[in-house]
């Protein structure tokens, strides 16, 4: 019995020690896992702009199906909002670390740039491991967490129908809405 509370204690206090966000889509909810620990500049970058209400009426407005579902930097308008400076690319060390863009892991969007990502962020639902370091620039994309609840939601974003706005390509033809983003009670 002892043994037991033992290692839920210890169970308990590893999930405490990563934080948890709650996205709330107009598909469905999603819960993603952060790992401060093996990217902590790009976990602290996300989390502010949750805190901040900064993803709140943004959209998934990249998905393709058998790849990843972008978002996090555009209005239903496909306006592009304004963001904070770039934060330093810890693709290298999230990758050491043991981070993959794998199926369901999140990842930071950016430019060719390595060192552009800002607030867009996007979710595989592939195996991308062209995209881990060092990929095609020597630098790769930051894997920070992992959705630990609502894949089949990503999935049903990813299968979504989609067309051209404007420049941008692969836009879903009927918006896929991120309601919310909060980070849950005993997150950082």
């Amino acid at each position: 019995m002892i043994q037991g509370l033992a290692l839920m204690t210890a169970a308990a206090s590893v999930w405490a020690a990563h934080p948890v966000v709650e996205m709330q889509t107009n598909q469905g909810t999603i819960k993603l896992e952060l790992y401060e620990d093996k990217a902590p500049k790009t976990v602290a970058n996300f989390l502010q702009y949750a805190k901040s209400g900064f993803y709140n009426g943004t959209v998934f407005h990249r998905v393709i199906d058998g790849f990843m579902i972008q978002g996090g930097g555009f209005t239903p308008a496909m306006e592009e909002k304004a963001t904070r400076a770039p934060i330093v690319n810890e693709a290298p060390q999230s990758f050491q670390a043991g981070l993959r863009n794998q199926p369901g892991t999140i990842a930071m969007a950016r430019t060719n740039e390595p060192h552009s990502a800002t607030a867009q962020f996007f979710i595989n639902v592939a195996n991308n491991n062209r995209l881990d370091p060092p990929s095609y620039d020597g630098w790769g994309y930051c894997v920070f967490g992992k959705v630990i609840q609502g894949m089949e939601v990503v999935q049903r974003i990813a299968k979504q129908p989609t067309t051209a706005h404007g420049p941008h390509q692969d836009v879903p033809v009927t918006p896929v809405l991120i309601q919310s983003v909060k980070v849950l009670p005993g997150a950082n």
